[in-house]
């Protein structure tokens, strides 16, 4: 399963770009919007940083605009994804792009018709998002069980990108589930790697070294 990272923060993408394992970024408006940058120029920065998929957003609602922001996106790097809302309009616009070969992210999806159309449309990925099902008592990672049946009956080549992660076990259950990719805060991905037994381990381990190498006095 790819790893992305959620954000509009450079300094967190080069954090964890730092560790290797880092497959890919996510951006949307509302985190674009808290940087206080230009927005080209922050995803040129974010290109330099991660040599992987980079998704932004277009912010008009009509399909002929969506088109045009999209062309520009795609202009600014090869690894730029555009991503568009899981609408009538974005699906018009998502077919169009996707037609010109430029690879188009469709987001906020929440449910399986909704996940059917955007892969009929040619969508690279689609997003749903799973931790805002769970926060109205619905199944989220059910819906991504649903979504990768569909597309594999199918044989439709669309990814499925695990987003609104809330917490490490929804990044187990994607994987789990054969999610292609799973999108994630930068607090959610420094979890990933954490684990009380491990700090208590190497404690143990750094004691016991420290002890035996005591010089004797």
């Amino acid at each position: 399963m790819k790893l992305y990272l959620d954000t509009g923060s450079a300094k967190e993408i080069r954090e964890a770009a730092s560790y290797g394992l880092l497959d890919g970024v996510t951006t949307n408006p509302s985190l674009v919007s808290k940087e206080g940058r230009d927005f080209t120029d922050l995803l040129k920065e974010i290109c330099t940083i991660v040599d992987g998929p980079i998704s932004a957003e277009v912010v008009s609602l009509e399909a002929e605009a969506m088109v045009k922001e999209g062309r520009e996106l795609a202009k600014i790097h090869k690894n730029i994804v555009v991503k568009v809302p899981l609408i009538p309009e974005g699906l018009k616009a998502t077919r169009q792009l996707s037609s010109e070969g430029i690879r188009v992210n469709v987001t906020l999806c929440f449910s399986p018709t909704q996940a059917l159309l955007a892969a009929k449309a040619g969508a690279w990925c689609v997003s749903p998002f799973i931790g805002r099902l769970d926060d109205i008592s619905s199944d989220g990672m059910e819906l991504i069980r649903q979504i990768l049946t569909i597309y594999e009956n199918y044989a439709f080549s669309t990814l499925v990108l695990v987003a609104s992660v809330r917490h490490p076990q929804h990044v187990v259950e994607a994987a789990l589930a054969g999610g292609h990719i799973c999108t994630m805060p930068f607090g959610i991905f420094q979890q990933l790697v954490k684990h009380p037994l491990t700090d208590i381990g190497l404690k143990k381990f750094l004691s016991d070294w420290e002890a035996k190498n005591q010089p004797k006095g």
